[in-house]
């Protein structure tokens, strides 16, 4: 009789994994309205206009040894050259200059040790990105500091973030410790960035360590994620509290080599990125870029990018690749600017200024205030209002980084946050959908929906588990001890926190209060400790530890049946980038600790 039983439950595990698997494998393809393109053939006149003479990028198999790429060449008659002197992880990105491009590239696709090959483009920053009639101009000095927060004189005029609803927003969310990576003209320390952790990146235009920005696009991008705030000085940052990594792939002149960027974006999410902003694009599609953001994806890293300001049905790449977020520009009005590219890979909308109106006649032009070095004049750094989708990407970039604070890691679920929770402009236009996706990004909505949403469902899940257990043991005869008060709080600490604290009130732990136990994880390991911590661990080693007395069965029972019902939650719903069978198992033996610990 028990090993029937044995047998039903093992199969009905085997049946709930299976069905998990399939959930999230189509909810993730429903989140993407992106197909991946068809990459250049031949070159004609426009795309010879973004190619590097005479040369190929080839992306072999990650595991390709040298040697055999050296062969390859000599075989073809030319030499692959490592793309970067610098060791990336995973990576065998080469280029090859060659005098037959065309031919050549049909046979290295042909090859199965080749991931992708293409032509070599080149890619910059997107066209009016600093027009402010025709100069970037310094913001006005003559305002006073605001008795409230975020106490920055300048705040006022950054319409661009109450636009997403930032004051109601970062009571409860400030990013805390997700790094984002800006992969862009590097980032440059100005004073409002001084209070901004900025860690170790990389400068894939001259291959050192050294990112720091020698054009002022970057630096202005960066300011949007995470400008230092309510600091006294400045301006203010959609997720000030993020850590900002400069990759810097665009030179001072704005432009650089798909390969280069291919390069960063692998770097970043070896690296410990959680979230890429990139400010930048063309208009001819790369495979070689697109296997890399697909490679950041899969690490877990939400990809965010401009759509392009061509102001045409074309959005730009890597904006239009699968996997990337592709983000359009609304100005104060909140209709979608002249400039912003449009189409159905748009996925949502954010504000990206317009240098030419006033609309809120506030005697300054409509753009994105942010502090960053002088474009022209690096040796000084001012406060300038710039213009593009360039500055619409970060604000999403920087509301995504909020989200993954909230323990929502996996990139299709922060992106189905950000567009379940856009909200609709004041008047939508008929092709709504190819102008905004899905509406303008609301900081305040998403994060209320990863915190209050996720969590109440985590602890209710808890709350059922618990129940089930008792009516289980009873049936059977078996009497379950009482968890009490302490039992009922490891409860709550395992499965969910205080997931509402943070709507009430900002204390510098509740980073840590508002979470469930296994979303501990980036205060303690980073995420390196992710699957750590989604794992049965710490729930065996409580009970093994605590089961000599009812007082330690009590806490040991309540943490593993918070802890199983969190992981059972996430790998249902897919909110973390750790696959469901991992979840699934831990989350049966977490609930398995804590059946054991409730029994007399």
């Amino acid at each position: 009789m028990k090993k029937n039983r044995l047998v039903r439950v093992i199969l009905m595990f085997v049946l709930a994994v299976v069905a998990i698997w399939y959930w999230r494998r189509d909810n993730q393809q429903a989140v993407s309205n992106h197909q991946e393109p068809t990459p250049v053939a031949a070159l004609d006149d426009e795309a010879a206009a973004y190619a590097i003479p005479g040369e190929l990028v080839v992306d072999f198999r990650d595991d390709e040894p040298h040697d055999k790429i050296a062969a390859l060449g000599k075989k073809l008659g030319v030499t692959f050259t490592p793309a970067s002197a610098t060791e990336v992880d995973a990576d065998e990105i080469y280029t090859v200059d060659t005098g037959n491009g065309a031919a050549l590239l049909a046979e290295l696709r042909a090859n199965p040790d080749v991931e992708a090959a293409d032509f070599e483009f080149t890619y910059g920053l997107p066209e009016d990105a600093l027009d402010v009639n025709d100069e970037a101009l310094p913001a006005r000095e003559d305002v006073t500091l605001h008795k409230d927060f975020p106490n920055d004189p300048r705040f006022k005029d950054q319409w661009h973030l109450q636009q997403i609803h930032m004051m109601d927003t970062w009571k409860a969310a400030q990013g805390d410790g997700v790094i984002v990576a800006v992969i862009d003209t590097g980032v440059a320390k100005v004073p409002d960035l001084n209070e901004t952790e900025i860690v170790g990146g990389w400068n894939f235009v001259n291959d050192s360590p050294d990112a720091t920005d020698d054009h002022g696009h970057g630096t202005h991008v960066a300011g949007t994620i995470a400008q230092s705030t309510h600091n006294g000085i400045g301006v203010a940052g959609v997720a000030f509290h993020a850590k900002i990594m400069p990759i810097k792939v665009l030179s001072a002149r704005g432009s650089g080599s798909v390969s280069g960027i291919a390069n960063g974006i692998r770097w970043a999410a070896d690296h410990g990125a959680k979230v890429i902003n990139m400010s930048l694009g063309g208009p001819m599609a790369s495979s070689v870029l697109s296997k890399a953001v697909k490679y950041a994806h899969d690490k877990g890293v939400v990809v965010v990018c401009a759509a392009g300001n061509d102001g045409r049905g074309k959005v730009s790449y890597p904006a239009a690749y699968p996997n990337a977020i592709a983000v359009a520009a609304t100005q104060y009005d909140e209709t979608t600017t002249f400039y912003s590219n449009w189409g159905k890979e748009i996925d949502i909308a954010a504000p990206g200024g317009n240098t030419r109106v006033d609309q809120n006649g506030d005697g300054q032009p409509d753009g994105v205030l942010q502090n960053t070095i002088v474009p022209g004049n690096i040796s000084k750094n001012d406060y300038l209002w710039f213009m593009g989708t360039s500055m619409a990407s970060p604000h999403v970039a920087g509301v995504a980084a909020l989200v993954v604070g909230q323990g929502v890691t996996n990139p299709d679920a922060v992106e189905k946050v950000l567009k379940e929770t856009a909200r609709q402009p004041k008047v939508a236009p008929k092709d709504k959908q190819n102008r905004y996706g899905a509406g303008i990004v609301d900081a305040a909505a998403a994060v209320k929906k990863a915190q209050l949403g996720y969590g109440g469902f985590e602890l209710g899940a808890a709350l059922g588990f618990l129940g089930l257990m008792l009516l289980r043991l009873r049936r059977f005869g078996r009497a379950a001890i009482s968890l009490g008060g302490a039992g009922l709080g490891a409860m709550v600490v395992g499965a969910s926190g205080l997931f509402f604290l943070p709507q009430l009130v900002h204390v510098p732990a509740a980073a840590i209060l508002a979470h469930g136990f296994p979303s501990w994880e980036p205060a303690f390991l980073g995420s390196a400790g992710a699957w750590a911590f989604h794992s049965a661990l710490a729930p065996i080693g409580a009970m093994l530890l605590l089961y000599g007395s009812t007082r330690g069965r009590r806490l040991a029972a309540g943490f593993a049946l918070g802890v199983g019902a969190h992981l059972a939650f996430v790998a249902i719903a897919g909110t973390v980038a750790i696959p469901a069978l991992w979840l699934a198992v831990n989350a049966m033996a977490s609930l398995g600790a804590g059946y054991l610990s409730l029994r007399k």
